[in-house]
């Protein structure tokens, strides 16, 4: 609890916040055990995410929040996210924004994603809509996915290039 304690002094919250966090990632019974001690992957996962809420950062960046997760987990955490980031405002309303990394794509499902990107050899090799962009890796591998941006790539270029 110590451990929450100053994450909650750092981002303005109280000890009742911390119990109302707690009880929103299931937590609660685990305040007062040792940080991460014998904790299942989906447990680390929403300790960490706990720590973050009660930090109240304005950018968040997670590396694989759905990695080592069950289905239950990726669930509860997605929803999680989704308050962090202020998915239930108004686009024009919202302080905070977020980067998400991952290679499963599994919190896709619960969350709600602005973009996606695909990095190829240390570069943005694709960018667009992160549903579609899963569907065309899911169907066709990185390779097939990288080849369609390509493609639409070269056919703005090409249709910009007719304007002119």
């Amino acid at each position: 609890i110590d451990v929450l304690r100053y994450c909650a002094k750092i981002g303005g919250y109280s000890e009742r916040d911390i119990l109302e966090f707690a009880e929103m990632l299931k937590m609660k019974d685990f305040l007062y055990r040792n940080v991460n001690v014998g904790f299942s992957g989906g447990e680390v996962k929403r300790s960490e995410l706990l720590q973050l809420m009660l930090m109240n950062p304005d950018f968040v960046m997670l590396d694989e929040p759905d990695s080592g997760v069950d289905l239950d987990n990726v669930a509860l955490i997605g929803d999680v996210i989704n308050k962090l980031l202020e998915r239930d405002k108004d686009e024009d309303e919202r302080k905070r924004s977020g980067l998400i990394i991952t290679h499963q794509g599994h919190i896709l499902e619960y969350v709600d994603a602005d973009y996606g990107v695909i990095l190829y050899k240390g570069r943005i090799a694709c960018i667009g809509n992160p549903y579609d962009i899963l569907e065309q890796v899911s169907k066709n591998g990185y390779e097939g996915c990288l080849k369609r941006c390509l493609r639409e790539f070269r056919n703005l270029e090409n249709q910009n290039s007719i304007q002119k």
